[in-house]
């Protein structure tokens, strides 16, 4: 350290003192001499400069010396390693000089530059653990993708830089569609450090995306250990990963072992609709008519939904129309000012015949909210009210071209879905379906007579 700040002071007292002598001899106009032990030199003043500025790779050179000495001294004394550390010392310093200039041309935004100085840092240093990310995120930015897995899978050998390796390589096999592989990365990576948010995140994104629900679990569980994430949001994130591995093991023929999910994860998210359908559906089968109700009027009581009408009506699915309507009219309560309650309780009295109070039901709701369902049912009331055919058409002409009104829309990419899942399979979103209305007529697959699913359907008018 001491040797480093005396060559650092002589340097710029000899830079000092040589532009003193320089600006003097330039200023004379007149040839320069020299006396050393009783000769004398002369020659010009540009001679003169160009020997001093010789002087400086003297000096280096000098000082170059003296360091090779003195290694080469303690060598002799018995120190073996004396001379490898003196021109170690030499490289690791051109090195990381060579590493410096990558980092700032990599901050300037000049990637392929910054390749070339670390490639540089690279041989001088051989310290892989040092220049291999940088070196990775350089050749990304320049698009040199095959040298970025390079580096990454270097960072594979040393277990220091293991994690980052895996987790460069996961993110290529991300943006390739490898979702597969890139599965088996996370896996790797989760196991070096579970500890790490990000790579959780991931980890559960994968393991949803391919439906390995119990992974998935297992993965939420120690996020919630951790307490990296709220305990509402782990209630409904694990309540749809229950919902979806109880209904996998549903349609693999487990339904004992698929219906302890779902009846789970119903306790878990009771707004969780497609859980609350399904969770009544097994209490119907263990001959549970009371349990079954319950648990559609409190999805209910949480949002309205068509499919928790439909799994209300199959409680008690040899009842009159009259009888029904009664049942209904005790689940909706409060919600009754709600649209999806006009519609319901309309399409009941449709069912019942009852086509004055269905029109009154459903009120205005056509032309405020004007959707395929409401036209479909408007035509079904002028359709039992014995109204000309031309009528009935106009609805059923309107309902064709209407909105959809409200379906499964993932918050993220705004695709809508025919039904609810856990993972969109547009963006590959988690739980980011909620039920909104959407103005795409391109995606409406049913005809207007096939939405009135509690009313019958609607006789084709041609």
């Amino acid at each position: 350290m001491a040797l480093s700040l005396i060559k650092i002071l002589f340097f710029v007292a000899a830079v000092a003192l040589a532009s003193i002598l320089a600006s003097y001899v330039a200023g004379t106009g007149s040839d320069v001499r020299l006396q050393l032990g009783g000769y004398e030199i002369a020659t010009s003043p540009l001679i003169f400069t160009i020997l001093l500025v010789l002087t400086f790779p003297a000096f280096w050179l000098l000082f170059f010396i003296i360091g090779l000495a003195k290694a080469t001294l303690n060598f002799f004394l018995g120190d073996e390693n004396a001379l490898t550390r003196y021109f170690d010392r030499n490289r690791e310093q051109r090195g990381f000089e060579a590493l410096a200039d990558g980092l700032l041309a990599l901050s300037s935004g000049e990637p392929k530059l910054a390749l070339t100085k670390l490639s540089r840092a690279e041989n001088l240093l051989n310290r892989p653990e040092i220049t291999g990310i940088i070196i990775a995120q350089a050749a990304e930015k320049s698009g040199d993708k095959i040298r970025a897995l390079s580096a990454y899978k270097l960072m594979l050998e040393d277990s220091r830089t293991r994690f980052v390796g895996i987790a460069g390589l996961l993110r290529h096999r991300l943006e390739t569609g490898d979702t597969e592989t890139a599965l088996k990365l996370a896996k790797k990576a989760y196991s070096i450090n579970p500890q790490h948010d990000e790579m959780q995140n991931t980890l559960l994104r994968l393991q949803s995306s391919e439906e390995d629900w119990e992974g998935a679990l297992n993965t939420l569980a120690t996020k919630m250990r951790q307490r990296k994430i709220p305990r509402n949001v782990f209630r409904r994130r694990n309540a749809i990963l229950l919902f979806a591995s109880g209904r996998k093991k549903i349609f693999q023929g487990d339904l004992e072992e698929g219906d302890k999910d779902i009846i789970e994860a119903n306790k878990l998210s009771p707004g969780l609709i497609p859980a609350a359908v399904i969770a009544a559906e097994a209490k119907m089968r263990a001959d549970d008519k009371r349990s079954a109700s319950n648990i559609i009027k409190k999805a209910w009581s949480i949002q309205p939904h068509p499919d928790l009408a439909t799994a209300f009506a199959s409680i008690e699915p040899a009842e009159l129309p009259f009888d029904r309507k009664q049942r209904f009219e005790k689940m909706v309560g409060k919600s009754s000012k709600h649209l999806e309650v006009k519609m319901l309780m309309a399409e009941l009295s449709i069912a019942d015949q009852d086509y004055a109070q269905a029109r009154q039901e459903i009120g205005s709701l056509a032309e405020e909210e004007p959707t395929v369902r409401s036209f479909a049912i408007m035509a079904a009331i002028e359709r039992g009210e014995g109204s000309d055919d031309s009528i009935v058409r106009s609805w059923l002409t309107k309902a064709a071209s209407a909105s959809r009104g409200p379906q499964w829309v993932c918050e993220i990419c705004h695709w809508p879905h025919s039904e609810w899942v856990p993972v969109c399979t547009r963006c590959g979103g988690f739980d980011t379906l909620e039920w909104t209305k959407v103005h795409q007529t391109s995606e409406i697959t049913e005809t207007p007579a096939s939405l009135l699913t509690l009313a019958g359907n609607l006789p084709d008018i041609r």
